[in-house]
């Protein structure tokens, strides 16, 4: 009698077949190991070949995780995730989303002291945020993929057993001169954008207002973007933990600095609101200053960190900026939206535009779990694709997005049992216009958070298949074709206002949630198909 392909039941069995198997299936195959890769695994992952017969329904649970066979043609789907997924993932987000949390403790400070100077401050310093943002937000999109390419070339080598040291550094090399170049020139165009915003009904006083701090921005971009050029790195070679305490040190040095160039404290000049972004580019520089040492002194990255600045082949600058500019361009699209839309509040009004730029950041706050979640899930499926474990990779799709759920719903929760405190460092009871805007953006923001963190995570793994200009395009039509319309549509036509402009986003960030999720799952099926049939033409072959 023929031998049987068998589900692998332990952590102790080494190739695909064991003669101990509890739970053998007809046409089963592993697509987690092979001949080239004969080592132990905590587990195998199985996928079903084409034209296999249909089984009952049932749930197996083995090797630390379960498959419950659903559908038509008892096509396997992964409920839980590969044993030891869960640790490496909080592992990789956890350092990732509170360094994000940290930098945005920063910005929220500069809106918080904002708001001690007046509302009109508010609207003028969020709206010179809201385009720094946008600026920078593109410009990281640029060495994005780094950590991406660094787990790739660090999986691709262990498979082959040769060191890829020197193909990480430059790759490094190659992030370092994107991001210089890009820096300076985001910087002038943030200057630039500062005497064009009278042409699009801004208020004049709020432009005044405006100009002096985007101006003081400008010069922060390159030192912001070297700092992620090693922040991607240190992701990449799984190694991360050192972004939390310098970005935690730096919420400290930001307030203390923005506090003393807004009032002119310890003889500095009284600056008022251009005093934060004075303070902010200084901190940007000395964060820079302070992570590049310690990563120096780190004996597995220091080794790895070049100190010549220019790659040994242009290749690598046009191979990085061939998976980071459709990047940008994604982050782009969603950052330029809502930069529009911004736009839109303003000429509503200056308490719409202030309540927008508060909730808006109370939303960002929470969005920086979905982030990290994101690169971390993004830098594992690159890992997983690199071993051919496609089952795997959906895995971490679903886990990853489980918990960013969990999360919007905790907070939502938040939003709803107590609006008056999470507004209450951003606006003063006297502020009764704005509140009751931000309220009703607040409440709207429940929805919106599910779908933007969706979308960002979707992004993320669209990253990790190096299926980059996929997610552009898909956030082309979601943002664009989707939520603009449907935001100006609702604020004016239908005359919702400001509520209906986050109804609109809401529309596009969901669209473009599904749109990538679903391409992500595609993509991989793809995959599968195309080893099946590699497999099947190699075995059909004469030897």
């Amino acid at each position: 009698m023929a031998a049987r392909n068998t589900w692998t039941p332990s952590s102790t069995t080494t190739g695909c077949a064991s003669a101990n198997s509890s739970i053998p299936q007809r046409n089963s195959k592993c697509a987690n190991c092979s001949a080239a890769m004969p080592r132990r695994r905590a587990g195998h992952w199985w996928t079903r070949d084409e034209g296999a017969p249909p089984v009952s329904r049932e749930t197996v649970r083995q090797g630390g995780f379960r498959v419950r066979r659903l559908g038509r043609g008892g096509r396997p789907m992964i409920l839980s995730t590969f044993h030891g997924d869960g640790r490496r993932l909080a592992g990789l987000a956890t350092p990732i989303a509170l360094t994000q949390l940290a930098q945005i403790a920063v910005s929220t400070t500069n809106v918080a002291l904002m708001g001690t100077l007046g509302v009109r401050e508010v609207a003028a310093g969020g709206l010179a945020m809201v385009l720094f943002n946008q600026i920078r937000t593109m410009c990281v999109g640029l060495i994005t993929g780094t950590g991406n390419q660094i787990a790739t070339a660090t999986s691709s080598a262990g498979k082959r057993g040769v060191s890829a040291d020197r193909e990480i550094r430059d790759i490094v090399r190659s992030s370092f001169v994107i991001a210089t170049l890009a820096g300076i020139l985001g910087g002038a165009i943030l200057i630039g954008l500062g005497w064009s915003l009278q042409w699009l009904g801004q208020d004049a006083g709020v432009l005044a207002d405006a100009r002096p701090l985007m101006v003081a921005l400008a010069p922060g971009l390159l030192p912001c973007l070297w700092f992620q050029v090693l922040r991607q790195y240190t992701v990449g070679m799984q190694r991360p933990q050192a972004l939390l305490l310098v970005t935690l040190g730096s919420v400290a040095l930001n307030l203390l600095l923005a506090l003393a160039f807004i009032r002119g404290w310890a003889g500095l000049p009284e600056l008022g609101l251009t005093g934060i972004g004075v303070a902010t580019s200084l901190v940007f520089l000395i964060t820079f200053a302070v992570f590049l040492a310690m990563i120096r002194r780190d004996a597995k990255l220091g080794a790895t960190l070049p100190i010549r600045p220019w790659p040994r082949d242009t290749a690598t600058i046009r191979a990085e900026l061939k998976l980071g500019t459709p990047i940008a361009l994604t982050y782009g699209s969603e950052a330029g939206m809502f930069s529009v839309l911004a736009l839109v509040m303003g000429s509503i009004g200056p308490a719409a535009l202030a309540a927008h730029n508060v909730v808006y950041q109370i939303i960002y706050i929470v969005f920086q779990v979905a982030i990290g979640l994101s690169h971390g899930a993004s830098i594992l499926v690159s890992h997983a694709v690199a071993r051919d474990e496609s089952a795997h990779a959906r895995a971490l799709a679903w886990l990853a997005l489980r918990a960013a759920a969990l999360v919007a719903v905790l907070t939502g929760v938040v939003y709803v049992v107590a609006p008056d405190w999470v507004l209450l460092p951003f606006l003063h009871s006297t502020d009764s216009d704005t509140i009751q805007v931000a309220h009703t953006l607040l409440l709207i923001g429940i929805v919106l958070q599910f779908f933007d963190a969706a979308q960002n995570i979707g992004t993320g793994l669209l990253r990790g298949l190096k299926a980059t200009n996929a997610g552009f395009r898909l956030s082309l039509i979601g943002y664009w074709c989707v939520g603009l319309p449907v935001a100006l549509l609702l604020a004016f036509p239908a005359g919702l206002g400001a509520a209906g402009v986050w109804w609109g986003l809401t529309a596009g960030l969901a669209a473009t949630a599904v749109l990538m999720v679903r391409r992500y799952f595609t993509l991989l099926g793809e995959m599968d198909r195309a080893r099946v049939a590699v497999a099947a033409d190699s075995e059909l072959s004469p030897a």
